[in-house]
C-alpha cells in the first residue's frame, strides 16, 4: 500500500486525507499547529493517523507523495527537506483533480475570486445543474469528489494553490486580474506571481476556454510570456477592442463559440466596476455550458454574494452602512469607491501591507468627504491622505468608528468600511472585523432608535 503524507489538517487537508483513504493508500496527516476540534474528529472517525504540534519527519519522508496545505510556503524546512529527497509535493486540488469525473470551471485573480466563483456556482445551480462548489471559498474539492458525482466543479484557486498543481485541467478558466499581493511568497517578484495566476491555464486543449480580463494592465503585460493554448475569451468594459463578452449599459454582449447573446443585469445586486468583470466572468462560463440567457437574467436577481464584500448592514437616519472588510488592499478600495455613487465617509486602516495609496488620491478627492482611521497605526494613512484637506480623525475602537463616521455623514450618505489591510491589529481576520463594525451599526441603531 502506498504512503501519502499529508501536511496541514485544515478543511483542503483533512478532504485531502478522507479522499486518499478512500483509493487506498496508507495516509498520514500531520500539523505542525493545533487541529480543530472538527477536523480532529472527522480523521479519529475515519481512523486516520494524525499528529499535530510536531512534524515526524521519518513518518513524513516515507510517503510516495505530499499533500500540502497551500498556506505552507516553500521555504519551510519539512518541504525543504522533501525536495531534497526528490518527494513530489501537491496541491489537494491536483490531488482531488485525479479522481473527478466533471468538467472544472476554475476561477483565480487577486481581487473578485470568491464574488465570482459564488456567482457562476448559483448561475449553473439555478439552472439546475448538478454542480459543486469548491477551493479556496471554503469547501476542500476532495471532499466534493468523495461525495459522489458531479457535472461540474466551480473552483476558486489562490495562486498557492495554483503553485502545486501539474496535471490538473481547468475546462473553463477565468483570470480577473493581477495586481501586487502576497509578493513575500515570490521573492518580491510581480512576474513570478503572475506566472502562478496564468498556471489556470495549463494543460489547456484547444477545446478548452480560458476568460480573461483585457482591460487588466498585468494580465496584458504577461501574457505574451505565457502560452495559452484554450480558446481565448477576453472580457472587459465597452470600448475594448476585440472583446468577445463586453459590458455596457446593464447589459452584457458575448459573442464567441457559436454563442451570441444579451443578457440584462439591472437585476443584480452586486456593487461597482470591479463587480461588472466579475459578472462578465461568470455570466460567459453560464453561456459556455449551456444556459439560457432568460435562465440567467433571473439568477442574477436572487444572488446573495458573500459576507464582507461591499455587503450593506444597515441604515441609521438615511446614512447606509456598507461592510467591505475583504477589501485588504489598494486595488480592492479603489474598486469600492469606485462604485459607490453616493458621498462617502470612509473607514479605512488596519496592518498595513506596504501599500502605496497614491492610486486612490483621485478618488478620495472626488467621492470622500470625511475619513475614520480604524487602526493600531495610521501614520502611512496619515501622511497619505492629510494634504487632501479631508477631515480625519483617528479611533482603536470599532464602535467608536462607526459614531464618528456618523456624525460626519448626513442622510443620502454611505459609511464605507473598506480598510485596504490587513485586520491583524485589532482583530483575528477580516471576518472579525466586519462582523464588529455590523455589530457596531446595529448597536448605534438601537441607540437612535
Amino acid at each position: 500500500m502506498q504512503k501519502i503524507a499529508i501536511l496541514g489538517a485544515g478543511e483542503s487537508g483533512v478532504g485531502a486525507a478522507l479522499l486518499a483513504q478512500a483509493k487506498g493508500f496508507d495516509v498520514f496527516v500531520s500539523d505542525r499547529g493545533s487541529i480543530a476540534e472538527k477536523y480532529r474528529a472527522q480523521l479519529t472517525q475515519a481512523q486516520i493517523p494524525f499528529e499535530e504540534g510536531t512534524h515526524t519527519l521519518e513518518q513524513i519522508y516515507a510517503a510516495v507523495e505530499i499533500i500540502k496545505s497551500p498556506g505552507i510556503p516553500d521555504k519551510a524546512l519539512v518541504i525543504q527537506g522533501a525536495l531534497e529527497r526528490n518527494i513530489p509535493i501537491i496541491s489537494e486540488i491536483e490531488f482531488a483533480g485525479r479522481y473527478a469525473t466533471g468538467k472544472f470551471i476554475c476561477i483565480t485573480g487577486t481581487n473578485g475570486k470568491t464574488t465570482t466563483t459564488l456567482l457562476t456556482y448559483h448561475l449553473l445551480k439555478s439552472a439546475g445543474l448538478k454542480v459543486a462548489l469548491a477551493g479556496n471559498v471554503g469547501e476542500s474539492l476532495a471532499g466534493k469528489v468523495l461525495e459522489g458525482e458531479y457535472d461540474y466543479y466551480v473552483v476558486e484557486l489562490s495562486s498557492f494553490q495554483l503553485d502545486n498543481m501539474y496535471g490538473f485541467k481547468a475546462h473553463i478558466g477565468i483570470l480577473l486580474n493581477i495586481t501586487p499581493d502576497h509578493l513575500d511568497r515570490y521573492e518580491y517578484q510581480m512576474e513570478k506571481y503572475a506566472a502562478a495566476k496564468f498556471r489556470i491555464a495549463q494543460n489547456m486543449t484547444s477545446a478548452e476556454y480560458f476568460l480573461f480580463n483585457q482591460d487588466d494592465a498585468e494580465i496584458q503585460k504577461y501574457h505574451a510570456a505565457h502560452d495559452v493554448p484554450g480558446m481565448l475569451v477576453p472580457f472587459g468594459l465597452k470600448g475594448s477592442e476585440g472583446l468577445a463578452i463586453q459590458y455596457q449599459d446593464q447589459a452584457i454582449q458575448a459573442s464567441f463559440a457559436q454563442i451570441s447573446a444579451k443578457v440584462d443585469t439591472s437585476k443584480s445586486p452586486l456593487i461597482g466596476q470591479h463587480n461588472q468583470y466579475n459578472t462578465m466572468a461568470a455570466v460567459g462560463t453560464a453561456l459556455l455550458v449551456g444556459i439560457s440567457p432568460a435562465q440567467i437574467e433571473e439568477a442574477l436577481g436572487t444572488f446573495q454574494n458573500a459576507d464582507h464584500r461591499l455587503q450593506p448592514v444597515g441604515e441609521v437616519d438615511g446614512v447606509r452602512f456598507i461592510n467591505d472588510s475583504k477589501a485588504t488592499n489598494v486595488e480592492a478600495v479603489w474598486y469600492a469607491l469606485d462604485g459607490m455613487q453616493q458621498p462617502i465617509v470612509w473607514v479605512v486602516g488596519g496592518t498595513d501591507k506596504g501599500n502605496d495609496y497614491t492610486p486612490l488620491l483621485p478618488l478620495v478627492q472626488e467621492k470622500v468627504k470625511a475619513i475614520v482611521c480604524l487602526g493600531v497605526d495610521n501614520s502611512k494613512l496619515l501622511a497619505a491622505f492629510s494634504g487632501t484637506g479631508l477631515k480625519i480623525v483617528e479611533t482603536r475602537d470599532v464602535n467608536e468608528a462607526v459614531q464618528l463616521a456618523k456624525d460626519f455623514a448626513e442622510a443620502g450618505d454611505v459609511v464605507l468600511l473598506s480598510p485596504a489591510c490587513a485586520s491583524f491589529d485589532l482583530f483575528n481576520n477580516y471576518e472579525h472585523r466586519g462582523r464588529a463594525f455590523a455589530a457596531a451599526v446595529a448597536t448605534l441603531k438601537n441607540t437612535v432608535a
